[in-house]
């Protein structure tokens, strides 16, 4: 889930062949000033654009954000339809000492909580008869996870599965399940590299929602929602959008959409993108992690209130229940890989009602009569994000940082598939909200340096 001659240096090269009669300059500044609708335009509203818009005002630049949704938060949601909030996308701020969410929330009064303090503990249901025993599953997840934990310049850039040994190795269960469930994808697609290089930290959760934060956050920006960008045309000077509603001229564009929006052609570039950014976005996939929440009329069913409750359907396929959270009357199932992307096919009807099947299964068929309604949040085929979050294929984990190269000088691309840090820093904070908006205003630094 890297950037190229601004209008200021065409400038300065034009100062540098003519002289200009000081009684010429303020006219011409105004023509110049003219060409421009503001500084910069930035492409999306999720965590990157929000992030970008608020540090160019702090630069003391105008901008335009162009959301394609009727809202803000992108992939950072709060959803409110079933009379209770739940976060449909980013849920955790990961590595939360590091994190600007992390100040943000505070700055702006929502509360942090620790997870761990939430818990009500943990349930295994296995369908297939052959769960390990619980030290056994802690043993070998951590044996995995030890595999990733060394310096990131000692893993290799092979397939998340190569790494701990093959599809018939002892580790293979458990690399499976971290893929599908932290990353969203089968592991023979995901890069063991990549996996490695990220951030890890102190998590919080926050009770008003992530995506109520990010909402929040982008408070008076200048945000045009449902207004999606058609073509970005960087050919002449500065950068020209056109949308549904007009064209916009900037200085400079950054570019917030998802790796899965980018390949997808959905926004046309003129002329089309340099090789490398093409070949960096094919170095990249989309993962499928998938949420459906269901809403429940007070029942409990036995089952204390933050419990999570793991169901196995087979090698391949699993649901994370997690159980009524803040006491609320909600249940969020959570999978990933290609069970999701299955599980998606049926469309929100078949797949609301197949997560009630599996958790009747799990707590007692009276779950199916006390359910009032569920929803589906399935990034995979929303037509603004194709994918939950971006990773690396196994043999690209350079993909994020030539991504993050600007094009053109003009043309900046951010979000949490370049999220990370500074240019020379590793890129631990993809796939994050986190990485997201230190890519973003990163991106708005660069643009104006």
């Amino acid at each position: 889930m890297s950037r190229a001659v601004t209008r200021r240096d065409a400038l300065a090269g034009f100062a540098a062949g003519f002289a200009v009669s000081p009684l010429l300059a303020p006219a011409l500044g105004r023509a110049q000033a003219a060409a421009f609708d503001c500084d910069a335009l930035v492409i999306g509203a999720g965590a990157a654009g929000v992030a970008a818009a608020r540090e160019l005002r702090r630069m003391g630049k105008t901008c335009v954000v162009l959301e394609a949704r009727a809202r803000v938060g992108g992939r950072v949601f709060t959803d409110e339809t079933l009379g209770q909030p739940w976060d449909a996308g980013a849920l955790y701020i990961h590595w939360a000492e590091r994190n600007p969410w992390t100040q943000i929330a505070r700055d702006l009064g929502f509360a942090l909580v620790d997870p761990a303090t939430m818990s009500g503990g943990s349930r295994f249901v296995d369908r297939t008869a052959s769960l390990a025993p619980a030290a056994g599953r802690r043993g070998g997840f951590w044996a995995v996870q030890a595999l990733f934990d060394a310096e990131a310049g000692e893993v290799p850039d092979v397939s998340f599965i190569e790494r701990v040994g093959g599809p018939d190795a002892e580790g293979a269960g458990p690399a499976m399940s971290i893929a599908r469930m932290a990353l969203g994808d089968e592991p023979e697609r995901i890069s063991a590299l990549d996996y490695a290089r990220l951030w890890s930290g102190e998590d919080y959760v926050l009770p008003q929602g992530y995506g109520a934060l990010v909402a929040r956050a982008a408070q008076g920006l200048d945000v045009r929602l449902s207004t999606p960008a058609r073509e970005i045309d960087w050919s002449g000077a500065g950068v020209r959008v056109v949308t549904d509603r007009g064209g916009l001229r900037a200085r400079a564009c950054i570019v917030t959409l998802p790796v899965g929006v980018l390949k997808s052609g959905a926004v046309r570039f003129t002329p089309a993108l340099p090789a490398a950014t093409q070949d960096a976005l094919d170095g990249l996939g989309m993962g499928a992690l998938t949420k459906i929440a269901l809403r429940f009329n007070g029942e409990r069913f036995g089952v204390p209130a933050g419990t999570d409750i793991w169901e196995r359907l087979g090698p391949r396929s699993s649901f994370n229940f997690e159980c009524f959270a803040w006491d609320r009357d909600l249940v969020i199932a959570t999978f990933g890989g290609d069970h999701a992307r299955d599980v998606v096919a049926a469309g929100e009807a078949g797949a609301v009602d197949l997560a009630l099947q599996e958790f009747s299964h799990a707590v007692g068929a009276q779950a199916r009569k006390a359910c009032l309604g569920g929803r589906l949040a399935a990034w995979s085929v929303d037509p603004h994000s194709l994918g939950c979050y971006s990773h690396a294929l196994p043999g690209r984990a350079p993909a994020r940082a030539a991504l993050a190269q600007p094009v053109g000088a003009r043309l900046f691309f951010a979000g949490e598939a370049t999220g990370g840090g500074e240019a020379g820093e590793n890129f631990g904070g993809a796939m994050t909200a986190g990485g997201a908006f230190l890519a973003g205003a990163q991106a708005a630094r660069r643009a104006f340096a």
